[in-house]
């Protein structure tokens, strides 16, 4: 130990003249390699401007939220009033610090692609700040679309190669939370771990749905179970699994070596839950990051972390209702760690006329800008941007998306109304769930779904 104390000194101190570049190398590159060094020199470690390359899994199909993900990709899915799912994943790495960012899209991305270009632009000179989406390129032997989530990442090996950084955060961007990803790389560090994978307690009927990780006390991954309904439920707790957020830190020479060895083995499906996670859970140094113990700055102590995977219709409503209560699960006013998004130019919102059974009013609801509540009451939803409620109109725990128009007296109940929808007068949406479903998707909670139309585009004509 001694002589790792004494390299470590050499590398802090003898090399004193050299470019910062290769001081904070030569001291990361040991920390790493000696993780009980790494752990007696924590503080040294942790003020240490470690290079991290942010990317973005962006490309799934999204097929349980159909039909909102008839035209997009899931991240690209609206949320909240003014949002799409992508801007938490992006605002916490924002917020976190974190401005090298590569977003991996495939499936239906247009909607993304233009929502990355309005809203996710960084105006600066600095080349090491950047959000750079990348379609799938085909880069495999056999030209194939990203066979797994490992193979979205080695399809593009050569960005991590080029950029060279000290670890690679690999984040889903399907899901709505906030997290200070400061928090999960300390602990990378601190651990001196090759694969850092975030995790969250969930209730054992959701087993089938993610990753499961059986761990230590110290956090020591010792096995991984991939969408396994009968996954072992957390020590002490027979109800609730301990589950994969999808959320990785990978140091970079043992996420090289890593994808190098999964694309060389023609059994595997090339993902990192059902293929890479589980051979190294008991063999190598994988821990498990409990989020419950992430904190944001500007919140409460004692506030308890967020996270929910919206990858239903159910799980989707439910998340947008949440932001409407009084003090909200997920709050989305902390000045401290906004919310970023695309910026327009809308309207501020507008109630209109005071009578007697034509009031524009809304109660326990999020109304976003550019909507106008003529004469309609709103209970228990959000609208999104530019929705027109009209006269005696009623709208109760409802998810209204971009540019609605519902008719006069027209009553909605537990609906989502996908953009550009038009709702004629006096036409009635889930109160009768049978009629619904000639005309609707209706999911088995009796949550009505109404498609909409697509977005005109503007284009530029010529005088002639």
């Amino acid at each position: 130990m001694m002589e790792i104390i004494g390299t470590i000194r050499y590398a802090n101190e003898s090399i004193g003249g050299a470019p910062e570049y290769f001081r904070r190398r030569a001291t990361l590159k040991l920390a790493l390699q000696f993780p009980a060094l790494a752990w007696k020199n924590r503080a040294l470690v942790k003020t240490m401007r470690v290079r991290v390359l942010g990317i973005v899994l962006a490309g799934g199909k999204g097929t349980r939220l159909y039909p909102l993900t008839k035209e997009r990709a899931k991240p690209a899915v609206p949320f909240g009033g003014k949002y799409r799912i992508i801007d938490f994943v992006l605002s916490n790495f924002i917020n976190s610090g974190i401005y090298s960012i590569y977003v991996l899209t495939q499936f239906r991305s247009q909607s993304l692609l233009q929502h990355l270009s309005e809203g996710w632009q960084f105006g600066t000179l600095l080349k090491s700040q950047f959000i750079i989406p990348v379609p799938a390129q085909m880069r495999s032997p056999g030209e194939t679309w990203y066979q797994g989530t490992a193979d979205a990442i080695y399809q593009n090996i050569n960005l991590v190669e080029q950029a060279d950084p000290d670890a690679v955060a690999i984040f889903g961007g399907d899901h709505i939370y906030r997290m200070n990803l400061n928090n999960m790389l300390d602990y990378h560090l601190d651990k001196g771990a090759d694969v850092t994978v975030a995790a969250i307690p969930v209730d054992k009927r959701h087993a089938s749905e993610f990753g499961v990780i059986e761990a230590k006390e110290d956090g020591r991954i010792l096995a991984f179970h991939e969408k396994n309904p009968t996954a072992p439920t957390m020590p002490g707790d027979d109800k609730r699994v301990y589950a994969s957020m999808g959320n990785y830190i990978f140091s970079t020479r043992s996420l090289l070596r890593l994808l190098a060895d999964d694309a060389a083995e023609e059994a595997s499906s090339h993902d990192f839950g059902r293929d890479i996670l589980p051979k190294l859970a008991g063999n190598s140094k994988i821990y498990a990051y409990d989020f419950q113990d992430n904190r944001i700055p500007g919140e409460p102590a004692d506030s308890e972390p967020y996270w929910r995977d919206v990858g239903t219709i159910e799980a989707y409503y439910e998340a947008n209702m949440d932001l409407r209560m009084v003090i909200p699960a997920l709050n989305l006013y902390n000045a401290e760690w906004p919310l970023r998004s695309a910026s327009y130019a809308d309207p501020p919102a507008k109630f209109t006329f005071d009578q007697e059974n034509r009031r524009g009013q809304a109660i326990d609801s999020i109304v976003s800008g550019g909507c106008i509540l003529s004469g309609g009451m709103v209970r228990n939803s959000i609208l999104s941007r530019g929705v027109r409620v009209h006269s005696s109109a009623m709208v109760d725990e409802c998810v209204i998306l971009d540019n609605c128009d519902i008719g006069r007296r027209a009553k909605l109940r537990r609906a989502i109304l996908d953009k550009n929808v038009r709702v004629p007068e006096d036409t009635t949406i889930g109160y009768d769930l049978e009629h619904d479903r000639q005309f609707h998707h209706v999911t088995e909670s009796g949550i009505v779904v109404v498609e909409g139309e697509r977005t005109p585009v503007e284009i530029s004509a010529l005088v002639l």
